[in-house]
């Protein structure tokens, strides 16, 4: 399936809170998005992730930052801690309403959602099983042009400003965060379906504002979470250095695996990649990561991954 494929199957139309209904004993996993982005924006990797499971099929649940998606009229929290409740309040509805409450948790969460993960497990580190971790960053390991790199600086200038039009700041963040050529079928499909989320959905000025002090002045723990924590980077992000990622897991002595071609926006550059390294860290957090130093030099990759054979995302070099 090429991307045009993938937009056109795009489940806008489908409930973006959480998948069809699955027995008592299933596996719960809670997809967490970044900056301005909500449930729609995984496009096709949660049917992905959940065909990658290992076992039982997971109940996938999607929640919104508060501020975006459905949560669009929502005031966000100008700190990344103060994110979480919200986001756990969504969450015990939907175990609810699947009677499933009080299982433990899998996290998977990029950027501003990962440190939202983080934040959960240090509060509440019982809730969890496992997190994967991509394309992150935390105070004080890196300087801040590493965590948000001087080419995005620009494009959140003009946006904030209202100096760019609504499908050219989404066509300049699908080039900030994935490195999918623009030239690729399916491209023009995908960017105007994120223009009609906007649209339907509006993330506002003051909101997005708040999401971007909260993510520069999150700071890390001293030490990981007491909960199994994979990281996942990609070496092609434009928007934050994947120096941040190699950092973490030095500093925290967690394993890391380190895509070679993809961007920022992982899940979507290489969907079956980032679901099976999810859910083979979710079935077998501490076997999984045996072959994965925990602590990568500053400058090496963990894993030097590229796309497999039969991947459907044509990635540039750019």
């Amino acid at each position: 399936m090429d991307l045009s494929e993938m937009a056109s199957r795009w489940p806008e139309r489908v409930s973006a809170g959480a998948s069809v209904a699955v027995s008592g004993t299933a596996p719960v996993c809670v997809l967490l998005r970044g900056l301005g982005r909500d449930a729609r924006h995984w496009g096709d990797f949660p049917a992905r992730l959940s065909r990658a499971w290992s076992g039982e099929r997971p109940l996938l649940l999607k929640p919104d930052l508060p501020g975006n998606g459905r949560a669009h009229l929502q005031t966000c929290a100008s700190r990344v801690e103060d994110m979480v409740e919200p986001l756990r309040e969504q969450v015990r509805a939907q175990l609810g309403a699947a009677g499933l409450g009080g299982r433990p948790l899998h996290l998977l969460a990029m950027s501003l959602g990962a440190m939202v993960a983080i934040a959960w497990a240090q509060r509440h580190p019982g809730e969890l099983a496992g997190m994967v971790l991509i394309n992150t960053s935390v105070r004080p390991l890196n300087p801040f042009w590493q965590r948000l790199r001087p080419r995005a600086w620009p494009v959140l200038l003009r946006s904030q400003l209202g100096l760019m039009s609504l499908p050219e700041r989404e066509a300049a963040i699908l080039a900030l965060t994935s490195r999918i050529a623009a030239d690729s079928p399916g491209v023009k499909a995908l960017l105007d379906d994120w223009v009609g989320w906007q649209q339907a959905w509006p993330v506002r000025h003051s909101n997005a504002l708040r999401q971007l002090l909260a993510a520069a002045r999150f700071h890390a723990p001293e030490q990981a979470p007491s909960v199994p924590l994979l990281l996942l980077a990609g070496a092609g992000d434009r928007l934050v250095d994947p120096a941040c990622s190699r950092r973490l897991a030095r500093t925290w002595q967690v394993p890391l695996l380190e895509h070679a071609q993809a961007g920022h926006d992982l899940p979507l550059d290489d969907p079956d990649w980032v679901a099976h390294q999810a859910s083979l860290f979710f079935s077998r957090p501490a076997a999984s990561c045996q072959f994965v130093s925990p602590c990568p030099g500053p400058q090496g990759r963990v894993a030097p991954l590229v796309i497999g054979k039969g991947s459907d995302r044509a990635l540039s070099d750019g």
